[in-house]
């Protein structure tokens, strides 16, 4: 598994060695860390033709006040069911445009993990074909997961004191 995994990371550096920062291993958790602005559909488009066809999670991370890269970064974690191989990829995306494209044409499954990055982090996904939010109500302000997001309940947006309200009426979440 892990020599199938080497020649599909010869390749990937032939086509992609411009946008890699880095290629490194973790726990036994091979990742690829990409430059803002790299190409991700072309990207995903290669992994998927090397026979990476299941993504397992999309997600992001916020980096706020690590100094030297940019505040996001977009995690997405590739399978290869046949190959029994997995990879991840860690997109760099500044604060000051935070946009990706989308993928949800190669991978139907990443429809809702883009909408819950957008709604939560405030990334949006360039071509996306529904991106709102989807755990929050519509009207909410801000990306709670977002590091700088106020955390008092009296700087929350009015919908947040609305829930709160809701759940001591209903007697908390059940927790005693």
């Amino acid at each position: 598994m892990k020599e199938r995994l080497r020649e599909v990371l010869e390749r990937f550096k032939v086509n992609f060695s411009a946008y890699i920062i880095d290629i490194n291993e973790f726990r036994g958790q091979t990742f690829v860390i990409l430059g803002d602005g790299s190409p991700i559909r072309d990207i995903v488009g290669f992994l998927k033709t090397e026979g990476f066809n299941h993504l397992q999670t999309l997600t992001a991370v916020d980096y706020l006040q690590k100094s030297g890269v940019p505040r996001f970064e977009v995690v997405y974690q590739f399978y290869s069911i046949d190959q029994g191989i997995s990879l991840r990829l860690r997109l760099q995306v500044s604060e000051d445009k935070p946009e990706v494209e989308s993928i949800v044409d190669l991978f139907p499954s990443a429809n809702f993990f883009e909408r819950e990055v957008y709604d939560l982090f405030g990334i949006r996904f360039m071509g996306h074909p529904n991106l709102k939010r989807i755990l929050l109500p519509q009207n909410w302000e801000g990306h709670p997961l977002r590091k700088d997001y106020p955390l008092m309940p009296e700087d929350k947006p009015r919908d947040f004191l609305e829930l709160v309200e809701l759940k001591e009426r209903l007697g908390g979440y059940g927790i005693r």
